[in-house]
């Protein structure tokens, strides 16, 4: 693996991550009936689980991340 494969894939896991958090506030706030009872802890705690998730599942990911070509040379 070079350095550059390297940088490319933790971007591309970086941007899956953050889509993932994004995804999971909305629907965490979603959940709630006014904005001004958000348990914004628990919308803090859920998005922070549900990013590590997604790092921890690109890292375990065999076949790699289909946006991250290795280049063979």
């Amino acid at each position: 693996m070079t350095k550059e494969y390297f940088l490319r894939w933790l971007k591309a896991a970086g941007i899956r991550a953050v889509r993932t958090m994004a995804q999971t506030a909305i629907a965490t706030i979603g959940v709630e009936a006014v904005i001004y009872d958000v348990d914004w802890l628990v919308v803090f705690g859920t998005t922070s689980i549900a990013g590590l998730l997604s790092l921890l599942t690109s890292i375990a990911s065999v076949t790699g991340l289909p946006e991250v070509k290795e280049n063979k040379e």
